[in-house]
């Protein structure tokens, strides 16, 4: 194209765009009111379970890369792993939590698993001194529980395919 042409824009379909938040913020009410709901009955306090900004990029940007299966539930336990094995090595201590982001995000690219909000992870981990069970239990079950969430809205409440591809 020669710089004197313009690129015309196709029009926005205002009506379209606000149906398609409300149905994901919808989505992501119904997600963070079960995660509520997990906490309590896991004994976990909502602020150390890793999903709240999962949920928000599941639902709202669902063909993003980092929003399809492979990155959800392998960044969830990729950044996890990373979180408790740098915990085992060098204890609970702020430059530790840091170290472990760093980690995580390597870990994260190394494996094709990445997942911005999983970035969390490893600081929750680390700080709270939390035990390897936290990998299993939120961590696992619920990038599982999400995944099955998102399958299921994306294709029952918005009749949209998702995901993309599971691997």
């Amino acid at each position: 194209m020669d710089r004197t042409e313009t690129v015309k824009e196709e029009p926005r379909d205002a009506s379209g765009i606000a149906l398609a938040g409300a149905l994901a913020g919808l989505g992501a009410a119904i997600a963070i009111g079960a995660m509520e709901w997990f906490s309590i009955a896991g004994h976990y306090p909502l602020a150390i379970i890793p999903f709240a900004t999962s949920i928000v990029l599941v639902t709202g940007s669902p063909d993003a890369e980092p929003a399809q299966p492979r990155a959800l539930i392998g960044g969830h336990v990729v950044s996890t792993l990373a979180g408790l094995a740098l915990l085992k090595l060098t204890g609970p201590g702020a430059w530790a939590a840091a170290a472990g982001v760093g980690l995580a995000v390597l870990a994260m690219y190394l494996t094709g698993t990445f997942h911005p909000p999983a970035g969390i992870n490893p600081l929750l981990v680390i700080s709270n001194n939390l035990p390897w069970t936290f990998l299993f239990a939120p961590v696992l079950a619920g990038a599982l529980l999400l995944t099955a969430f998102a399958y299921i809205w994306h294709r029952w409440v918005r009749g949209q395919s998702w995901p993309r591809r599971w691997f």
